[in-house]
């Protein structure tokens, strides 16, 4: 059974926010509607499609793989935010990959209307203006990480932003659920043998904690000064 096009489920996304009911209401028919099972591709590299999609609920991985098999994750998109702008801007094929993390509910609309909605929305436009400088400060920093630090302070980089993204209270962050040892090996380019250790050297030195299946940043100042130290920040 298809999902049924509802401008409700658009109110939940960032990127239409403060448009009227009578436009959501246009682009939840304009839009296609599709359930995906958890594990399944949205989109895949190199595909021409230069649709907009629209994350109703669930979340998803933008990732890639090399020719010898190995992954590398971008990010992970959340329920209310948007992905493949890019190619709805450019008309190019997709430069990554994006597969379900739980069943997930998207909405896709055509570039045609994506870039009519531009014209005619400057503060849709805005966002996305702004969505694509955070992008590029966020994949500047990581090229500078992976050809500039070792693999320690690249794990410590990449525990210092997922405790940002979870939130800091008292010092803390608590991972919830928990990246896997593999999930962080292809956020910073090594491999699982490797997060493993630099996790229990960690765990010794009192930087992470386990609280049930949860992963603890137990002390977000030290872990951000080490980070900010190899940066050259300090």
């Amino acid at each position: 059974m298809a999902p049924q096009r509802s401008s409700l489920g658009l109110q939940q996304v960032a990127l239409l926010q403060g448009l009227s009911v009578e436009r959501l209401d246009r682009l939840a028919q304009r839009c296609r509607w599709k359930s995906v099972p958890a594990g399944t591709p949205v989109l895949l590299r190199s595909e021409r499609n230069s649709d907009i999609y629209f994350l109703v609920s669930g979340s998803l991985r933008v990732t890639s793989y090399s020719p010898n098999g190995r992954q590398v994750t971008f990010r992970d998109t959340q329920e209310g935010e948007h992905f493949g702008e890019l190619s709805a801007i450019d008309g190019h094929p997709r430069s990554a990959d994006v597969v379900t993390l739980t069943p997930t509910l998207v909405a896709s609309l055509d570039r045609e209307a994506f870039l009519e909605l531009l014209r005619d929305e400057p503060a849709v436009a805005g966002r996305v203006m702004r969505h694509l400088v955070a992008m590029v400060r966020q994949l500047s920093e990581r090229v500078i990480d992976l050809s500039t630090l070792g693999v320690q302070n690249r794990v410590h980089a990449e525990l210092l932003r997922l405790a940002r993204v979870a939130g800091i209270a008292d010092n803390r962050a608590r991972l919830d659920p928990p990246p896997t040892h593999v999930e962080l090996a292809s956020r910073v380019s090594t491999n699982r043998e490797q997060v493993t250790r630099e996790l229990n050297a960690m765990r010794r030195d009192g930087l992470l904690a386990k609280e049930g299946k949860a992963l603890v940043v137990a002390d977000v100042e030290r872990l951000a000064a080490l980070v900010a130290e190899v940066r050259g920040f300090s």
